[in-house]
């Protein structure tokens, strides 16, 4: 079973739903348009993370979509850290049919210290609701390590490998060179860490053969139970598109099957407590 752990669908922009900002991202991905896009490629499920470059903190076309493909598509929110009844919102969000968790905003322009209250407080709600934390903070690394020590008892998912990823090609001269941070952050038991996004810090065209070298460290560090395949399309799209993020982990020699089933399924069913209740059976279409 293939669950993709990062995907953003999104409706057009729209006077009914307004975008906040417009990114290089195709017109809309809507959900029916994403689960075609998934069993083209065989993806069983897929964690739907609402748009925040688009919706912010409004993630009600996320509960649509997984109100009508519940067993293809989990949901996750962010939400605000300014808010001050973001704790109520956290509950809020558990009582809502699809959701298997919290988003929280650490890259470098948000700002914020580790001991930031509002940090806190999404922290003490996500304990208490049984919520991991997905926390995006690339290029912000000691500051997401600072908040993932002060709140031990919170499961936190670390979105796109922690590393800074272009949203138009070339990858950039060193895409790699916070690694080592990484790899430290692995000690934290608390944490687990998405593998999405990785072919986009490929300089190869595809399958993107460059990839494998420093994901093979970072799988050693982390276990590969504590790592969660995913594409993170449709940020990624102007970089690759869906099969091309999709096909690499499928193909490659560099996994074993039973590595590749838990790269591309089990820890990221194990992280969020779900799946999709019904696995598609893809095999690729013979020429």
């Amino acid at each position: 079973m293939i669950i993709d752990s990062q995907v953003h669908a999104y409706e057009a922009n729209t006077l009914k739903r307004p975008w906040h900002s417009v990114p290089n991202w195709p017109a809309h991905v809507t959900g029916d348009e994403m689960v075609a896009a998934m069993d083209k490629v065989g993806v069983d499920g897929a964690i739907f993370i609402s748009a925040f470059s688009l919706y912010r903190y409004d993630a009600s076309y996320a509960v649509e979509v997984a109100r009508k493909h519940p067993d293809r598509l989990a949901i996750v929110k962010p939400v605000d850290a300014d808010d001050p009844a973001v704790e109520d919102v956290v509950a809020e969000w558990k009582r809502t049919p699809g959701t298997v968790g919290i988003r929280m905003w650490l890259t470098k322009d948000a700002g914020r210290a580790p001991d930031d209250p509002g940090l806190d407080s999404i922290a003490r709600a996500a304990v208490r609701h049984d919520f991991p934390v997905n926390i995006h903070c690339w290029d912000n690394l000691d500051v997401a390590t600072a908040v993932i020590d002060r709140h031990p008892d919170t499961r936190f998912i670390i979105d796109h490998m922690g590393i800074l990823q272009p949203r138009v090609p070339p990858a950039p001269p060193q895409p790699w060179k916070d690694l080592p941070k990484v790899l430290e952050l692995a000690r934290r038991r608390n944490a687990v860490i998405k593998i999405s996004g990785a072919c986009t810090l490929s300089k190869e065209p595809y399958p993107f053969a460059d990839i494998w070298d420093p994901l093979a460290r970072l799988f050693d560090a982390w276990g590969l139970d504590r790592c969660l395949w995913g594409t993170d399309w449709t940020r990624a799209a102007a970089v690759v598109n869906y099969e091309q993020a999709v096909g690499p982990f499928r193909e490659t020699s560099r996994l074993s099957e039973p590595e590749r089933a838990m790269l591309m399924g089990g820890a990221c069913a194990k992280a969020y407590g779900w799946s999709p209740k019904k696995a598609y059976g893809w095999s690729p279409k013979k020429s």
